[in-house]
Parts: C-alpha cells; sequence; structure tokens
C-alpha cells in the first residue's frame, strides 16, 4: 500500500471519528424558513407599534403582550420547521437524531438561550427596553457558538455575526429594531442559502 494510501485511510477514519461525535442533520432550508418567519414576524410589529399611536417603538400594555406573542410565534414556528426539516434530513442519510450528541448539542445551544431570555424578561419587566435587540442578538450568538462544537458546518460563523451586531446594536439603541431584522431575518435566510448550497454540491 502506498503512503497515498495510508494518507487516504487516515482521512476517511479522522472523518468518520468527527461525524460520529458531531450532529451532521442540520438542514440550511431550516435557516432560510427562520429567516422568513422573523421578517413576517418582525413586519407584524412594526404594523402594531405604527398603528398603536407612537411614532417610535416603546412597547407597553396590550400592544407589549402582542409584541411577546408575535416573538413566541416567530420562535414556535421556527422550532417545528427545524425538528421536522432536520428529522427529514436525518432519514434520508440514515442517520440517527436522537442520540448522546443531539443531547450535548441542545444543552449547549439551550443554556444560553433560556439564561438569556430570562434575563430580558427581567429587564423589561423593569420597563428597560432599550436593549432587548441587542440582547436578543448577543445571547443567541453565543448559543449558536456554544454548540457549534457539535455541528458539522459553519454555524459557529453566524454566531459570530450575531454577536456582532448584537454589540452594534447596543451601540446604536435607536437602530434596534432595524438591526434585529437583519440578524434574525436577513442573515439566516443568507446563511441557509448558503448552507443549502453546500448541501446540494
Amino acid at each position: 500500500m502506498s503512503e497515498q494510501d495510508y494518507l487516504k485511510d487516515i482521512s476517511e477514519i479522522k472523518n468518520l471519528m468527527n461525524r460520529s461525535s458531531r450532529f451532521i442533520s442540520l438542514s440550511g432550508l431550516a435557516g432560510i424558513f427562520a429567516g422568513i418567519y422573523a421578517l413576517i414576524g418582525a413586519a407584524i410589529a412594526y404594523y402594531l407599534v405604527v398603528n398603536s399611536g407612537r411614532d417610535y417603538l416603546i412597547l407597553d400594555g396590550h400592544i407589549f403582550k402582542m409584541i411577546l406573542l408575535d416573538l413566541a410565534l416567530v420562535a414556535l414556528c421556527s422550532i417545528v420547521t427545524a425538528i421536522f426539516i432536520t428529522t427529514r434530513k436525518a432519514k434520508e442519510d440514515q442517520v440517527k437524531i436522537w442520540d448522546e450528541t443531539t443531547r450535548k448539542l441542545l444543552m449547549s445551544f439551550l443554556v444560553p438561550l433560556i439564561t438569556g431570555g430570562i434575563y430580558i424578561l427581567i429587564i423589561l419587566n423593569q420597563q428597560k427596553y432599550g436593549q432587548t435587540g441587542a440582547l436578543m442578538l448577543i445571547f443567541y450568538g453565543l448559543a449558536l457558538v456554544n454548540a457549534s462544537k457539535f455541528t458539522i458546518g459553519n454555524i459557529k460563523y453566524l454566531g459570530y455575526i450575531e454577536i456582532a451586531l448584537g454589540l452594534v446594536c447596543a451601540l446604536l439603541p435607536g437602530y434596534g429594531f432595524w438591526i434585529w431584522v437583519l440578524g434574525f431575518g436577513v442573515m439566516h435566510i443568507i446563511y441557509g442559502s448558503f448552507m443549502l448550497i453546500k448541501e446540494k454540491r
């Protein structure tokens, strides 16, 4: 056996070990849908606030509850769609979807995400709305980066972008809504499209 054959075998073994310890069934399509849901949710939120008689994005009373419901529906639709697409893709690839790696992935993702969600609810309850968008982007980005070690792909780069946008949002709170739209809507669609093209190749 030649040295080239040895190197090829070693590369294949390394690839198998890498895939066995990482969750590989993520789909770019799920990211695209998440971005679309975020854009729809943002449009609804903008409509609600504009028609509340205010010309700036401050949430209170009935509008505040409607915005929270809107965000919850965006998150729910994104999660349900991601589970459906990921499960279908895993079956097509003939790989297990629920195993120890999946558990580690979910824990790595949910711990910073839930922590951020609770903190955001606390400051919203204190009627501090200015940094909500920034915090959502930052904690979501941290969750993606934290979970990236259990996925194959470039999801950590999306996480870095979300964190960067969150910091920009903190510096420019007056543009928080639009930066949120860019982070959760546009960036998801761009990243999902990139991953979908990569999958088809």
